[in-house]
């Protein structure tokens, strides 16, 4: 499990590897970007985001590449 760091909350874990978040881990940061007053399509769009990036710059192991 990965933890970034919000407002300051000082949780910071090693983030050396991309393990995929879990299902529980994306709504709670949905939720939390809502009541951050992002809209929902914003708050989604950061998620995605977030996910690529984690994936784009990961430690350079192969991964399987996934299609939509």
């Amino acid at each position: 499990m990965h933890h970034i760091q919000i407002a300051g909350n000082g949780v910071l874990d090693s983030l050396d590897s991309f393990d995929p978040p879990t299902e529980t881990e994306i709504i709670g940061l949905w939720q939390s970007f809502r009541s951050a007053g992002l809209s929902a399509r914003q708050a989604w769009d950061a998620i995605v985001a977030g996910i690529a990036l984690d994936m784009a710059f990961s430690d350079g192991r192969k991964r399987p590449r996934l299609e939509q």
